[in-house]
């Protein structure tokens, strides 16, 4: 039986690099993948993603912005580490994958593993007026939406195993 998978492309297309998780699901939407494999991108609609980890997925796997003080277009993987305890908080206007891990765990999603394959942003805006918004990638961004669209597919090959059939892309 195929394991479960959830990609997960978070993002804002009207604020400049925080797009980027949405281009890399935009491009897995179209490879073969495994079955069991669902690539959604859910965009700033974190209570969407909420509701999804209800679902039983064996693991999930966020693609967004992630800075980190390094260069500009560095694709990071990475495994938070998910407390169980304190306050829970949702932004309404962000999408912060440990928050809305934390929200979905409380209205009852079990635990699974969480990845975040991440890029260093070279340009975020804040979106807190018409004139901050940029609706495109900087160019190192978008030169790491291939490298991260590979990271995501090797990842999903090695946890689904190598027998699962491959199906075409929707």
């Amino acid at each position: 039986m195929s394991k479960r998978i959830l990609i997960a492309g978070v993002g804002n297309v009207f604020l400049g690099d925080d797009a980027f998780g949405v281009e890399v699901v935009k491009r897995l939407a179209g490879r073969g993948l495994p079955e069991g494999v669902e690539v959604v991108d859910f965009g700033i609609r974190g209570m969407d993603l909420i509701y999804a980890l209800q679902d039983d997925y064996e693991v999930v796997v966020f693609v967004d912005a992630v800075p980190r003080g390094e260069k500009p277009g560095t694709v990071y993987l990475l495994e938070p580490e998910i407390e169980e305890h304190g306050e829970i908080a949702l932004d309404t206007h962000g999408m912060d994958p440990v928050k809305v891990i934390k929200f979905a765990r409380a209205l009852g999603a079990k635990p699974t593993r969480t990845l975040v394959v991440g890029c260093e942003p070279q340009v975020l805006v804040s979106g807190e007026d018409y004139e901050d918004m940029l609706m495109e990638l900087s160019e190192p961004v978008r030169a790491a939406v291939e490298e991260a669209v590979k990271l995501v597919e090797s990842l999903v090959e090695e946890i689904s195993g190598e027998d699962n059939k491959v199906r075409p892309g929707r």
